[in-house]
């Protein structure tokens, strides 16, 4: 917890901060951050430039990453019946679900690691921890509006256009946002302290890829596990995401919730937790 005062000893037009550990659990300092708000834009950006950096085709690769994805998924997949149970042609179908999944991934893969990636400078100077993580989910929006054109494209090239009902689609990416970050907040707080998770972190990517409906529809999951397999707040996102453009069946029931409150739970959890070991984060990193 830090406080601010001015200090006999020092000139009355210099505020001198006092940094002192917080005790116990905390809630989120909401006027800190917008104090810091130019710190998170930069280190978005800087994200962003180290990404690309040194590459020959730059940004491009925000359009190629999933696109060959699309394309290894249809060749192997494309003609599996059990996957061709929605009026979406696949390679569209599969491309609509790693649009979403790019923000999610961020979040898991590069987030999850950014405490201890910046070590040498959490342990110099202060600001809001929580900032690290959190710029990585903001850095991966930028792919994302560039893969957006891809399927912009794809879209046209099957014949599917834009109905009314995609003015729904910016609450399901920002429910992709608020999972990915809440994922960014857990694995990042954990991370630091159990340098376990980093070498997990590819693994568990993997298996919630497959555990997504990207290459295949939910709709081959039974209805008796339907509850079970919405307990993965991506399954909203995806299913939600295709509904609002494309006009996949999408049922607003129990199950649908599910998933929206499970990515809540995650992200206020994530930030409770990573606040809670926030003060110990520069000795243990």
């Amino acid at each position: 917890m830090s406080t601010s005062s001015e200090v006999a000893s020092a000139p009355k037009h210099l505020p001198v901060r006092f940094i002192r550990p917080s005790k116990g659990w905390r809630r989120l300092d909401l006027r800190e951050l917008w104090e810091y708000r130019e710190l998170l834009y930069f280190f978005a950006w800087r994200d962003i430039k180290v990404r690309y950096k040194q590459t020959v085709i730059g940004a491009a690769w925000a359009i190629l990453q999933p696109v060959l994805l699309m394309v290894v998924f249809t060749l192997f997949f494309g003609q599996v019946s059990a996957f061709q149970q929605t009026n979406i042609p696949y390679p569209l179908m599969t491309y609509s679900g790693l649009v979403p999944w790019g923000v999610f991934a961020a979040g898991l893969a590069m987030g999850g690691v950014s405490i201890t990636a910046n070590q040498a400078l959490i342990t110099k100077v202060y600001f809001p921890r929580i900032l690290l993580p959190a710029s990585t989910v903001i850095a991966a929006l930028v792919d994302f509006a560039i893969a957006s054109i891809v399927l912009v494209g794809l879209m046209l090239y099957f014949g599917f256009v834009p109905t009314l009902i995609t003015i729904a689609l910016p609450l399901f990416v920002l429910l992709a946002i608020v999972t990915s970050m809440g994922i960014a907040f857990w694995l990042s707080a954990l991370d630091a302290r159990y340098r376990d998770i980093h070498y997990t972190i590819p693994f568990l990517t993997q298996l919630w890829l497959f555990a997504t409906p990207i290459l295949y529809p939910a709709s081959i999951v039974p209805a008796s596990l339907r509850w079970i397999y919405s307990l993965n707040p991506m399954v909203g996102v995806v299913d939600g995401f295709r509904w609002a453009l494309l006009g996949q069946a999408f049922a607003f029931d129990l199950t649908s919730w599910l998933s929206v409150v499970v990515a809540l739970l995650i992200f206020v959890s994530g930030i409770f937790y990573f606040l809670r070991v926030e003060k110990t984060l520069p000795d243990v990193v």
